[in-house]
C-alpha cells in the first residue's frame, strides 16, 4: 500500500508542477532571435508604416484661418483643460470616439462629404495627402491666409481573452505601440499565451491574423509594433488553465500540499 501512496504522490506532484508557469513565458520583448544577438542599450530600429484612411474611419477636419488664430480665446482654453480631459477620458474608456458627432465618418464607398467642396475621397490616402489635397479644394473658397487640419479621430481597438481588463478601447493618439495597447487593458494574465497573440487587422479587402510573439524583441522592427484603428488583440489561455495553476511558489506549493493531503486522506479511508 506504501508503494501506492509513493507512485500517487509522485504522480501529483509531477501534474502540479507542470502546472507552474515558468518566468520566461512571462517576460516581455526577449532576445529570442538566433541570428542576432541583442547588446544592452543598443538601439532598436523600427520603421512605423503610414497609415491609409479605411472605411468606418473618424476624420477631424479644421479650417483654420488667421482671424482665428488672432481671436482665440487661449485663456478659457487652459480653464477648461482638466475638465475637457475627464470628459475624453470617459469616452476613451468606453471605446468611442469624441469625433464621432464632431467628425466626419468615412462611408463604405471611402468618401466624406465637407461643407464647400462636397464629397471627397479619403480612402486609401494618408492624413498629409489628405490634407494636401483639401489645402487645394479649399483655395477658391478663402483667399486670406489659411490652413487644413486633418486629424484621425483617435485608434480604437479590442482586447479579447487573457487581458486584466478586456473591452473596447479608444485612444485620441496619433501612434500607439502594441505594448501601450496591452498596458490599456490592464496587461495580459499570468496564464496567457504571450509567444501566441492573435492580431486581426483590417484592410480594404478584408481582415488577417498576425501571429506576434510578445516574448521576442525582434517584434519592436515588425509592422505589428504599431496598434492600427479597429484592430483586435486576442490572446489564448495556455493548457495549464485545464490543470489550474500556481501563480507563484506559495500558491504552487499549497496546491502540492493540499493534494497530497487528499490523497493520503482518501487512502487512510480504503484502508479502514
Amino acid at each position: 500500500m506504501k508503494l501506492h501512496i509513493y507512485l500517487l504522490t509522485f504522480a501529483l506532484l509531477g501534474t502540479l508542477f507542470q502546472a507552474c508557469v515558468p518566468n520566461k513565458k512571462l517576460i516581455y520583448l526577449q532576445n529570442l532571435s538566433e541570428h542576432q544577438a541583442q547588446e544592452k542599450d543598443s538601439l532598436l530600429k523600427y520603421e512605423p508604416t503610414t497609415y491609409k484612411i479605411q472605411a468606418q474611419d473618424i476624420l477631424e477636419v479644421q479650417i483654420i484661418t488667421q482671424k482665428d488664430i488672432l481671436t482665440a480665446d487661449f485663456n478659457q482654453g487652459r480653464q477648461n483643460y482638466a475638465s475637457n480631459n475627464m470628459v475624453l477620458g470617459q469616452i476613451a474608456q468606453s471605446g468611442g470616439s469624441i469625433y464621432y458627432t464632431t467628425g466626419y465618418t468615412v462611408d463604405e464607398d471611402g468618401l466624406i462629404f465637407l461643407p464647400g467642396v462636397g464629397e471627397v475621397l479619403v480612402s486609401g490616402k494618408s492624413i498629409k495627402e489628405i490634407s494636401k489635397e483639401l489645402m487645394e479644394k479649399y483655395a477658391h473658397l478663402l483667399i486670406n491666409d489659411y490652413q487644413v487640419k486633418v486629424k484621425l479621430g483617435g485608434i480604437r481597438f479590442a482586447a479579447l481573452g487573457e487581458f486584466n481588463k478586456p473591452g473596447k478601447y479608444g485612444v485620441l493618439q496619433d501612434r500607439l505601440t502594441i505594448f501601450e495597447a496591452i498596458s490599456q487593458a490592464g496587461d495580459l494574465t499570468t496564464i496567457a499565451k504571450r509567444n501566441d497573440l492573435a492580431l486581426v487587422r483590417q484592410y480594404p479587402d478584408g481582415a488577417i491574423v498576425h501571429r506576434i510573439n510578445l516574448n521576442d524583441i525582434d517584434l519592436i522592427s515588425s509592422p505589428y509594433y504599431f496598434i492600427q484603428p479597429n484592430d483586435l488583440l486576442y490572446v489564448e489561455p495556455m493548457k495549464i488553465r485545464e490543470l489550474g495553476s500556481g501563480v507563484n511558489a506559495t500558491q504552487t506549493l499549497t496546491l502540492i500540499t493540499s493534494s497530497i493531503t487528499a490523497v493520503a486522506l482518501v487512502l487512510t479511508l480504503i484502508n479502514k
